[in-house]
């Protein structure tokens, strides 16, 4: 089977619509609109082109924020 273009709206029987965000020859990865990003292989995958226009997705990630670890109350009187 051929690749599907990347950015192609298809619909899927079992996860709905999604956004294809890569397709090579054997595998192709889809980013559904409530099930997330799955992978597929290419050749046994079934899906059809869906209708309308894929709803905006926000592609920015919160970064981790680094929590300082709390000091020994022991530790503390120690130093002196």
């Amino acid at each position: 089977m051929k690749s599907i273009a990347e950015g192609s709206y298809i619909k899927h029987f079992q996860y709905g619509c999604g956004v294809v965000t890569e397709s090579e020859g054997d595998r192709t990865t889809i980013d559904f609109d409530l099930h997330g990003i799955k992978k597929f292989v290419t050749s046994i995958m079934v899906v059809e082109p869906a209708e309308g226009i894929p709803p905006k997705r926000s592609r920015r990630r919160k970064k981790a924020v680094a929590v300082p670890l709390p000091v020994p109350v022991a530790a503390v009187k120690g130093a002196k």
